[in-house]
């Protein structure tokens, strides 16, 4: 049967560009081409889609049958490598991007500030950043939106009014970026400053994720009350990300009446999240309110709400290593444990205190130490002082926030080590070096 491989690439592209991965598969498998186009498309088409792994396997295959890559399937992988936080992949396909002689592309050197600032090594972000040759809108963004998200939130700035001095407009993404720059160094006036004219100033409208950005912001200073004016002034309906700043502000703040009202609002609209009633029972238990405590245990007992499972993974030199609280499923599970028990002596020694209040489980408080001690990203940091190379920092991904007791117990891991710990969840990166947290203790 001939086969037009013009017909079979603007399929696959088609069928990628509209989300039909599956269709998109079948016919790169069934109609196979073998041209730069189809692999290009098929890369792509599995990249946005979230199949990283499918696509670096995909790319090696393009690299044995001698086809040379373009600059946007680079582009596309190291994406792909930015979402699975692949720190060593991404370096490979940087590796490729040097040989292949698109290390002055604009569009590569974009991924590339993506992928480092994605994967923990914003240093790599920020040296990628100075080697683009023209940079635009995408390029600063980018640089500015990495180093806020890591905590550097003054560099952060700095780049944005570099950015301003060399004439390059910022828009909507870039003002979010700045908001949470401001955010995390902790500068209020700047904030306000630029949210409440930055429709007069660069012709931007405010939109849900900057009022979201400045909820945050006066709630991190315990302006509670003005966070609250705000989002009752707001021109739009509060949204889940809006509450959800609420929240975590009137816990660290202990506003339990504002804390209330922020979860009652969360349950109506995210009804199938348990991470709110867990913060709301943390209010409470703060306050020493233990009947409503109380409440609450039985209500998340008696629920039908399940509880996301915490999950953390390290990347390894050949696979990903995944684990759950309480994982003995690892081939090295006997020496993990056993470093564990090892820190777990030395921190203690040192000052540790487990927070067992926040262990919401109706065991003895000795039990409550164990599983404290057993969540998933104690386990990754584990795996990463027996298996990753001195010197080297220990990269830990989780798709929840960071715990408060894991948080603490990695500032005495840290020093104890002398080993930098660089952890992102699900909000921002926390970098753990010598007995301290670039977060500041807030997050």
């Amino acid at each position: 049967m001939l086969v037009d491989h013009h017909v079979v690439n603007g399929l696959v592209d088609a069928y990628g560009k509209c989300g039909f991965l599956e269709d998109a598969q079948r016919v790169f498998d069934e109609c196979p081409s073998g041209d730069i186009v189809s692999f290009t498309s098929m890369i792509t088409a599995l990249s946005q889609s979230g199949q990283g792994e499918e696509a670096m396997k995909l790319f090696v295959e393009m690299l044995k049958m001698d086809l040379k890559p373009d600059s946007f399937v680079c582009s596309s992988l190291l994406n792909s490598c930015a979402i699975l936080s692949a720190h060593e992949q991404g370096k490979q396909i940087h590796t490729h991007v040097i040989k292949m002689g698109f290390a002055l592309d604009n569009f590569a050197g974009n991924a590339l500030v993506n992928m480092y600032a994605k994967c923990g090594s914003i240093e790599d972000g920020t040296l990628a950043f100075s080697e683009i040759p023209e940079r635009g809108i995408v390029s600063w963004s980018a640089v500015i939106g990495g180093l806020a998200q890591h905590g550097h939130g003054k560099a952060a700035l700095d780049y944005f009014y570099r950015m301003l001095d060399e004439g390059v407009p910022p828009n909507h993404i870039t003002l979010t970026s700045v908001l949470c720059a401001c955010n995390y160094a902790g500068f209020v006036n700047e904030a306000e400053r630029y949210f409440n004219s930055m429709e007069e100033m660069f012709g931007v409208r405010r939109t849900l994720e900057h009022y979201a950005c400045m909820v945050d912001i006066l709630g991190r200073a315990g302006r509670l009350g003005s966070a609250m004016e705000l989002i009752e002034s707001m021109p739009f309906e509060a949204n889940a990300a809006i509450w959800g700043a609420l929240l975590g502000s009137s816990r660290v703040h202990g506003d339990v009446k504002l804390g209330i009202k922020a979860a009652e609002m969360l349950l109506v609209l995210e009804p199938e999240k348990s991470g709110t009633l867990v913060i709301l029972t943390n209010i409470y238990a703060s306050a020493g309110m233990w009947s409503e405590v109380a409440s609450m245990r039985r209500l998340m007992k008696d629920s039908m709400v399940k509880r996301e499972p915490g999950v953390s993974w390290i990347e390894g030199k050949e696979k990903v290593h995944t684990f759950f609280v309480g994982d003995r499923n690892h081939e090295r599970s006997n020496e993990i444990y056993a470093k564990l028990e090892e820190l777990g002596d030395l921190m203690k020694k040192a000052g540790y205190v487990p927070m067992v209040e926040i262990d919401l489980h109706h065991v003895e408080k000795w039990e409550k130490e164990i599983l404290l001690l057993q969540h998933s990203e104690k386990l990754a940091v584990a795996f990463g002082l027996i298996s990753v190379p001195p010197g080297a920092p220990i990269r830990i991904m989780k798709n929840l926030r960071v715990c408060r007791d894991c948080h603490e117990a990695f500032k005495f891991i840290c020093k104890i080590t002398g080993r930098k710990i660089i952890v992102r969840d699900v909000n921002r990166f926390h970098h753990f070096e010598d007995g301290f947290c670039s977060c500041g203790d807030y997050w």
